[in-house]
């Protein structure tokens, strides 16, 4: 099996991830499903980035960190896709470092993108329950104060539970039944005892998320409330509208990673767990920019635009 470990004593200085299916033909199918999904995720993102940053009228804090969310859906997709496609074509190995590496990346990432969530949820709020404030509010600098909190409550949070980790003992067996190096899965091969760990991230996790997530609750609670009181169908409809892709993809993030990350010790439904990791760590990077064009019209608009200014192959010039 090539396990590279001499006894169950020795140390683990690689794991072998066990992968999806070892039929060749399903291999070859999930293969160029992910590369696709890998592909439409960057061409996505970075065209966002690129229309958010080459049109004027875009230049407002609900698209800074839009285009945030973007940089870190890239970020969070080339952590993970890159190795499963290695996994999947048969480089099945990680050593020992790139494991805590990547579980590092993911945490700090995953984390990053909570606080962004809360903040777009935190500027909807002052948009429409604060209008003639907004401008003072969300200003330039209080946005980068929001972006640069987001990424450093990542950091801690990612590097207080990857010292811990690096701590403990590997010795066997170093199978790991996932495609990525996520943290409660690497806690269930230690021979070391993980209950430090385990509190550690249960208290780090669940502070972060319940503060990440109250912002998020008290700001759509304040905005539906504004909502019902709106006499017009229309003005309710349009002010909605404004909120709901982001109501979709904090959905989608929060409801697939908390069922993957509470879920600690679990050994059964190991096919569960690896759909709510494609789910929230490759699938919702890809969807993010689609949810956005299709929901929001200034971003609809400035695609259709860029579309049709990309083929003038006849030389027309205005």
């Amino acid at each position: 099996m090539g396990m590279k470990m001499e006894n169950q004593n020795s140390t683990v200085t690689l794991f072998i991830f066990l992968g999806f299916s070892n039929e060749p033909l399903v291999q070859t199918f999930l293969f160029f499903t992910f590369l696709f999904i890998y592909i439409i995720t960057l061409m996505g993102n970075i065209t966002i980035m690129m229309i958010i940053k080459g049109k004027n009228s875009l230049h407002s804090p609900m698209y800074f960190f839009l285009s945030h969310l973007s940089f870190i859906d890239i970020c969070f997709s080339s952590v993970t896709v890159p190795k499963l496609l290695a996994n999947i074509y048969g480089y099945r190995t990680i050593s020992h470092n790139g494991c805590i590496t990547q579980m590092f990346f993911i945490l700090l990432i995953a984390t990053t993108e909570t606080f962004v969530l809360a903040a777009m949820a935190y500027d909807r709020y002052t948009a429409i329950c604060k209008p003639l404030h907004y401008a003072k509010i969300m200003n330039l600098t209080f946005c980068r104060q929001l972006v640069g909190g987001a990424w450093t409550m990542g950091f801690t949070h990612a590097l207080s539970n990857t010292i811990p980790t690096i701590r403990l003992m590997f010795c066997g067996p170093n199978i790991i039944r996932h495609f990525s190096c996520e943290l409660p899965t690497l806690l269930t091969l230690s021979c070391s005892n993980p209950f430090l760990n385990n509190i550690t991230f249960l208290v780090t996790a669940g502070i972060l998320a319940f503060f990440s997530f109250t912002v998020i609750l008290w700001s759509y609670l304040n905005i539906i409330f504004l909502i019902l009181k709106i006499h017009s169908a229309e003005a309710r409809r349009k002010t909605f509208s404004t909120c709901s892709s982001h109501l979709i993809i904090v959905g989608l993030f929060y409801g697939t990673g908390c069922l993957r990350y509470m879920r600690i010790n679990s050994a059964s439904s190991i096919i569960m767990e690896e759909y709510f990791s494609v789910q929230y760590s490759i699938s919702t990077p890809m969807l993010n920019p689609i949810i956005y064009s299709l929901k929001n019209r200034s971003i609809k608009e400035a695609i259709k635009k860029l579309i049709r200014c990309i083929p003038p192959s006849s030389g027309h010039r205005k």
